[in-house]
């Protein structure tokens, strides 16, 4: 069988209990990869793809070439800086290989086999499928189409994002189950499917669709709305907002509307998130049609609220009190010592100032933090520290 890698371990039981664990791994193992196997092929074009974020990727063509087990005909080429970055040219040879032996991407070009009339590829300024011009943010290397309410792949891609086992789960729907009703006419929004309840007589005269499956996908429609919301936060599809981000916001303001007041300020001053995903959020609700649809999901019944009961409190010992994480830490991970410090009525902050309470410093912290902490007068303890805090 084909490896990628090997795990060195301590041979000795003993050795393996003295060395102990970090929050992460055990100290007496590592892992090591072996360099990824490489290929030459032929590069024969450049397709674009456009996801549900209006992000444009374009995609190599290749000759088909078989790479570490299995044969290779597509690979990413990431945004218009990797293009560059390569000196792509028609009709180049290339080096390819698979990220993490997973994942085909374009490494290099042998540029001795280039022919000398080879044309550069020149990114395309319009969308590939709906053709508005494409924008590029400054400090971006992704090129996007602003077009999210008339582009198809966008439209399908959040309807197929919002149905999906990390988001609302609905079982009874998948891909293609969208795109059928999306071409039908019977989706147009992730709104619209809390609808379709009220369509089963259009529903039932669609091939391979049967009273069951429809009254299973009804079903699971329905059961959806018990999601938390968390899940209905990263069901929207909000550009930087993935599981964890949506966690932390929803923990955070604990409402969809407190949430959809807050300034990027207040979103930002949310432990671990940065002023890129603060202003995706801002500009996400600034959007009059957004908001419509969330209106639209809160008469559906859906979750745009934390239950009390999903903010376990275990204590109020540190109440009032606000704390920056920094660095890595021999018992904790930085999640487990985010929720200790929720649990007991504390609150993270995401940069030091002046309002901050404590530092809580582990090995390999930034030395910026260190430094203004110190000029700030700010308590700097340690993860035993905390823990005396908290009394336990």
């Amino acid at each position: 069988y084909d490896i990628d890698g090997i795990v060195i371990k301590v041979n000795d039981y003993g050795q393996q209990e003295e060395l102990g664990f970090t929050a992460k791994s055990p100290r007496w193992a590592i892992s090591y990869k072996y360099k990824a196997e490489q290929v030459e092929t032929l590069f024969q074009s450049v397709s674009y793809q456009v996801g549900r974020t209006g992000a444009v990727t374009p995609v190599a063509n290749l000759k088909p070439v078989l790479l570490a087990g299995t044969t290779v005909k597509r690979a990413s080429l990431h945004n218009a800086n990797e293009i560059e970055r390569l000196d792509l040219r028609e009709g180049d040879t290339v080096y390819v290989e698979k990220g993490g032996e997973i994942i085909p991407k374009v490494m290099g070009v042998n540029l001795l086999k280039r022919q000398p009339d080879a044309q550069p590829i020149l990114y395309p300024l319009l969308c590939p499928v709906c053709g508005t011009p494409l924008v590029r943010k400054d400090g971006e290397a992704v090129h996007y189409c602003p077009n999210e309410d008339g582009c198809r792949p966008q439209i399908v891609g959040r309807m197929q994002h919002f149905i999906g086992r990390k988001a609302m789960d609905i079982e009874g729907m998948g891909d293609e189950t969208i795109e059928t009703f999306y071409r039908l006419g019977l989706l147009h929004n992730i709104t619209d499917i809390y609808t379709l309840k009220d369509k089963q007589e259009e529903l039932i005269q669609l091939e391979r669709f049967g009273q069951k499956s429809i009254d299973n996908m009804i079903a699971g429609i329905e059961k959806s709305k018990e999601k938390p919301f968390e899940k209905v936060l990263f069901a929207l599809g909000i550009r930087y907002v993935g599981e964890t981000v949506a966690k932390k916001l929803a923990l955070h303001f604990k409402t969809i509307d407190a949430l959809m007041a807050a300034s990027k300020e207040e979103i930002q001053s949310v432990y671990e998130i940065g002023e890129r995903i603060a202003e995706s959020v801002t500009e996400y609700f600034a959007n009059g049609l957004h908001r419509e649809q969330i209106e639209r999901l809160r008469q559906h019944g859906l979750q745009l609220a934390v239950e009390e009961k999903e903010v376990e409190q275990l204590g109020d010992s540190l109440a009032g009190k606000s704390f920056v994480i920094s660095g890595v830490f021999e018992q904790f991970s930085r999640e487990e010592l985010t929720a200790l410090i929720e649990s007991h009525g504390g609150k993270l902050l995401s940069s030091i100032s002046g309002k901050l309470d404590y530092l809580v410093a582990g090995d390999k912290m930034g030395p910026s933090k260190l430094a203004k902490a110190e000029k700030l007068k700010i308590p700097i303890i340690s993860e035993q520290e905390l823990l005396q805090l908290i009394g336990s």
